[in-house]
């Protein structure tokens, strides 16, 4: 009955707008706009029961259709509303469908979009979301009109369109979900098109729908769509990053076919426990636990036997890391073969933030891999030494970090097999050092009680020379630094037993270093490796030298310029202080070969430059226990003397200027005695005489020096033909361009006249005296006043020789001088001379 009483009723409604209806077919755009109000005024706001409002919808859908390609927006946006309004009311909203959905189908679904407004082509997407609520299963028929429509608005240009597409999408697949896989392939594309626009928020919309499609889909798409994602997780948007997390979480849990792309989508969940939002790594770790379980769940008999073996955590656990649930590690296990090769992949990007994100991830899968990790050895070796090279420091250190797990969970015997190897012959030319890195960050990650058995094969390699003398580069020291470093703190005490290849290793690095900072830190950790043993480092280089210097000695014969063994010589001599000076019969015959006047001249030079600075501090150093006088003469006669000798060349000049140097220092630190020196004066005057003539200053400053050493020493027990060879030579020097060697000359004058003893017969060598005092008289005036008092000072201290003949002289120049006054001050002196001796 009620049924006939709405027919009724509904038609006196209809009788009512059918003057409006009419009215929709005229040409006057105000009268059909007009005619749209009032029918509306009629029908969906007059508040009617649901059942008339259902006879009355059926009546007016076809006219209402017509309207929506009215050429006035109004009209159009009217009707869309009505339709809209009836939808919502009508008890059966179904029974529109067959009229509705073709309509809207050739409206917005077609390739040209019909409807020029964006906000009608809104109003029309939120009338289909409204028929996805309302219908149901009820629009399968209509499948392809829908997808037609959604195709055309997820990439439509108005923002609000794709976001609201994008909603109808997932209502629709999950209405529809055993007919939607069969068209769901082709929203993936619109969707891909869509997923980077500039809008975070139709951003997150696409990827929620993406979410939807592939989980009601075929499953073919999931490769198509996870790029995309994967980019997603480097949006600057927290929202767009979380949409992804909760898309992937969701899949990976209910997913039809989740087992074939676990490999696929757990590096994208695990990203997430990385990210830099508390909120994304929360949500991350909760669905990765919840997967966890659920395959815990589905393959209980598949584990059974090994929950407790695998439920008990390995020894030596990272502190203060949680450990992953049993499902969560075996889901990584099962699937690291497909997961390394992809990590090797993307860790060498071009873009700085997947290198990073991927550095990141590393880590996280061996925590979950543990002891597997030993299977899957090889390459990730491969892949730490290609991203230790990387420019980003985030990079190496994430992979430094992943590691460190590797020395905490594969047993040293494994790792120490490869990575030594690897360590002696690095693949990459470019970058020798990453091996020793990657080494270094494992040994850290190791066991102490686990590595001790193994340190003499690691430190066996590390002094190999061709592996801590091959490089120069610094980066490459400090990675053989490092290794050496995280052995002294894992071992301590126990590196007692390798001690001595361990100091071989620190000197090398010091000897090699262009950085004096990393030369203060390899010192740092010698100073280290001798407090492990209770020793400070003074002791440690007595209890190695004798070693040390057999190991120098035995390649000495081949020493060149080159040579890391002539550094190495240099830093143990110089930090070994007075320890070296128990050594001297190791030391000396070293010395003595390298310094043979046929080697390379630029080792000898820089060999004489240090052994200058020893000698100058012999007592702390060579002659410590007053031996080096044994060695002295030997040393003068064989290895100095040879290589004063002169010879052409730039080089040859240098290498005389550091034997000069090595020779003065000899003299000036007391480690020669008078009478060693007198029994070589005869052959060591010549040449420091002829020296006096070098190019080089320096050299003439040192001739000048050793000269004036020489005469402090032995002056006055020499001869006097011996000295009257000495003289000519200084006094050439007083005409020196270098105010410095004229100064040295000068001093060296003056020792030579007061070696002039009795033995010196001042009258049968006054034709000598003479020329000295003539020559000496000229300088007094000098154009330098500084010169003028020098001369005067020398001439005031050896007037005592033979004061007449130097009155004589001097009288003789005084009134040729410019100014006569310092011949004057000297005439004075000589007379108080002559006054002071006759009161004698």
């Amino acid at each position: 009955m009620a049924v006939a009483g709405d027919q009724h009723a509904a038609s006196e409604v209809l009788r009512g707008i059918s003057r409006h209806l009419n009215c929709l077919n005229e040409d006057n755009k105000a009268t059909r706009k007009r005619a749209l109000e009032s029918i509306r005024k009629e029908t969906v706001n007059k508040g009617l029961p649901s059942g008339i409002l259902q006879e009355v919808f059926s009546s007016l859908l076809k006219p209402l259709l017509k309207c929506l390609s009215d050429p006035t927006e109004k009209c159009r946006e009217t009707t869309i509303a009505i339709i809209t309004e009836f939808i919502r009311c009508v008890p059966k909203p179904e029974e529109a469908l067959p009229y509705l959905m073709p309509c809207l189908g050739q409206r917005f679904g077609d390739k040209e979009i019909l409807e020029p407004s964006e906000e009608l082509r809104l109003s029309a997407v939120e009338l289909l979301t409204l028929l996805v609520e309302v219908c149901g299963k009820h629009l399968v028929p209509y499948l392809n009109e829908t997808i037609n429509i959604l195709q055309r608005t997820i990439v439509d240009p108005f923002p609000d369109v794709k976001k609201e597409s994008c909603r109808c999408t997932v209502g629709f697949a999950k209405s529809v979900p055993e007919h939607f896989h069969m068209q769901a392939e082709s929203l993936v594309k619109p969707l891909m098109q869509t997923i980077s626009h500039q809008h975070s928020r139709v951003r997150v919309s696409v990827i929620e729908a993406t979410g939807a499609v592939i989980q009601h889909g075929s499953g073919k798409n999931v490769d198509d769509v996870l790029s995309h994602l994967a980019q997603r997780l480097f949006d600057d948007s927290p929202q767009v990053r979380k949409a992804v997390t909760a898309v992937v979480g969701d899949w990976l849990l209910n997913m039809r076919d989740r087992y074939s792309y676990f490999h696929k989508l757990i590096p994208l969940l695990l990203s997430s426990i990385g990210d830099e939002i508390p909120e994304i790594r929360l949500l991350a770790a909760d669905l990765w636990r919840q997967a966890g379980l659920q395959w815990e769940k589905e393959n209980e008999d598949d584990i059974k036997d090994k929950m407790d073996f695998l439920l008990s955590p390995p020894p030596h656990y990272p502190p203060g890391v949680e450990r992953p649930g049993l499902g969560c590690r075996e889901l990584v296990v099962r699937n690291l073969s497909r997961l390394v090769p992809a990590v090797a992949h993307d860790v060498t990007d071009w873009l700085v933030p997947t290198r990073v994100r991927t550095s990141q991830l590393l880590s996280v899968l061996l925590l979950h891999a543990e002891d597997h990790t030993t299977q899957h050895l090889q390459p990730l070796l491969a892949l730490l030494y290609r991203a230790c090279a990387d420019t980003e420091r985030d990079v190496v250190n994430n992979c430094l970090a992943a590691a460190k797990l590797i020395g905490t969970f594969v047993p040293p015997p494994v790792f120490l097999k490869l990575m030594l190897e690897h360590v002696t012959t690095p693949s990459s030319p470019s970058h020798p050092w990453t091996p020793l890195m990657v080494l270094a960050a494992v040994l850290g990650g190791g066991s102490k009680p686990l590595l001790k058995p193994h340190l003499q094969q690691v430190v066996d390699t590390l002094v190999q020379p061709e592996v801590c003398q091959e490089y120069q580069q610094v980066t490459y020291l400090e990675q053989l630094l490092a290794c050496v470093d995280v052995l002294l703190h894992q071992c301590e005490s126990d590196c007692g037993s390798t001690s001595l290849q361990l100091l071989q290793v620190l000197v090398t690095i010091q000897s090699l270093s262009t950085d004096p900072q990393l030369s203060a830190k390899a010192l740092e950790s010698v100073h280290f490796l001798s407090k492990v043993q209770d020793l400070d480092l003074l002791e440690l280089y007595r209890r190695h030298m004798g070693q040390l210097l057999d190991w120098l000695s035995a390649s000495v014969n081949t020493w060149s310029s080159y040579s890391p063994q002539r550094l190495q010589l240099h830093i143990v001599l110089t930090q070994s202080g007075p320890v070296i000076g128990e050594f001297l019969n190791q030391l000396m015959p070293l010395l003595h070969n390298c310094l043979q006047p046929n080697r390379d001249m630029e080792m000898r030079m820089s060999v004489f430059t240090m052994l200058a600075k020893l000698l100058l501090d012999a007592k702390n150093t060579l002659d410590s226990q007053g031996h080096f006088c044994d060695e002295s003469e030997k040393f003068l006669r064989d290895v100095l003397l040879p290589n004063l000798v002169w010879h052409a060349g730039r080089t040859a000049a240098a290498v005389r200027t550091s034997a000069l140097s090595c020779l003065l220092a000899l003299l000036h630190g007391g480690a020669v005695t008078p009478g060693q020196l007198l029994s070589l004066e005869e052959k060591l005057s010549p040449l420091v005489l002829s020296a006096l003539d070098e190019d080089s200053q320096m050299s003439r400053v040192l001739a000048c020096r050793s000269l004036s050493a020489t005469l402090q020493l032995v002056g006055t027990s020499l001869h006097h033909e011996a000295l009257n060879k000495i003289y000519p030579e200084l006094l050439k020097r007083l005409d020196d361009s270098s105010q410095e060697v004229r100064s040295a000359a000068l001093q060296a004058v003056a020792l030579w006249l007061s070696s002039l003893t009795g033995g010196y017969n001042p009258e049968l060598c006054a034709p000598h005296l003479q020329l000295l005092f003539q020559q000496l008289l000229l300088h007094l005036d000098d154009p330098d006043s500084s010169m003028q008092d020098q001369v005067l000072e020398v001439l005031k201290n050896g007037s005592s020789v033979h004061p007449s003949l130097l009155q004589r002289e001097a009288e003789a120049v005084r009134d040729k001088h410019r100014s006569p006054l310092h011949c004057d001050l000297l005439l004075q002196h000589i007379s108080s001379l002559h006054t002071h001796t006759s009161h004698h």
